[in-house]
């Protein structure tokens, strides 16, 4: 299971910001409030808004008739997507807009445009809030991988060494080698089954990546003979690693209760997991 909508955030008013939030501050001029969602499971972006009058100045400023706007339109790059209307007694309303033909890094302006008569007499069209996001990559889970080096873990006197790249597919190129003791074990390109996730409270960043744990299965040799199973779960803690953790467990497939290695989810007291978005592979 992965969590199937993740919000990039960052500082409010960062130029290179992959959430921002901003208001305006003119007396009763909209104001807007965004930010921008991945979906994990399209890998779509979608900006959330809201748009809310700037609090009156009378006695009850949360109840302010003058507030009140019968227009108000949405802009994404200045073209209108949608409209809504300020009314008592909160006086805002939420959306939200697909963006589409947009790379990472463009940046797009999210503005609301006060199109009726503003309460306060300002005339409609000139009043205005905006706020600008920079479009942050993003890509369904299955396109990640993991990579990682050096050694893993220690189990008494045994250490425990790996080199891996791992796919968020069950398509070739994956590479998992592990070796402790004076023994080894190598991962046919296949991995049998693979699930990876996005827990949202795990900062693996940087790199932005769409995953930060990879649980998979797969086959290979054991001192060079065929017929043995590896299961093993891995988890970007973020730099420089030192809080990154994996399992594995390695056994004869035909006799799981043989079992020839098995390290339980701990963390690595070496080496680096890194979580990335995926490259083009065979």
């Amino acid at each position: 299971m992965h969590r199937r909508v993740v919000a990039l955030l960052a500082v409010a008013g960062a130029a290179a910001a992959l959430l921002v939030v901003a208001t305006t501050a003119q007396a009763h001029w909209p104001t807007i409030k965004a930010d921008i969602v991945c979906d994990l499971d399209t890998g779509a972006l979608t900006v959330n808004y809201t748009s809310t009058a700037w609090p009156g100045e009378g006695p009850d400023p949360t109840n302010d008739p003058s507030r009140a706007n019968p227009q108000i339109d949405i802009t994404l790059d200045g073209a209108v997507v949608t409209s809504g209307a300020y009314t008592a007694p909160t006086y805002s309303f939420s959306g939200s807009i697909p963006v589409t033909g947009k790379s990472a890094g463009d940046v797009i302006e999210i503005a609301a445009y006060a199109v009726g008569t503003w309460g306060n007499g300002e005339p409609g069209g000139n009043v205005h809030g905006w706020v600008d996001l920079t479009v942050p990559e993003c890509g369904k889970v299955e396109d990640g991988r993991f990579t990682g080096g050096g050694s893993q873990v220690r189990v008494g006197d045994v250490r425990v060494t790996r080199g891996l790249t791992l796919h968020c597919d069950l398509l070739l190129s994956n590479n998992l080698e592990v070796n402790w003791g004076g023994s080894k074990f190598h991962m046919t390109e296949h991995l049998t089954t693979v699930v990876c996730s996005d827990d949202p409270l795990i900062i693996q960043a940087p790199p932005p990546a769409p995953l930060d744990t990879l649980v998979g299965v797969g086959t290979g040799r054991y001192n060079g003979v065929d017929g043995y199973t590896i299961e093993f779960t891995l988890v970007d803690y973020g730099e420089p690693g030192s809080s990154d953790r994996a399992a594995l467990l390695i056994y004869e497939t035909a006799n799981p209760a043989h079992v020839v290695l098995s390290v339980p989810l701990q963390l690595m007291t070496g080496g680096n997991l890194q979580a990335h978005y995926d490259q083009p592979h065979k």
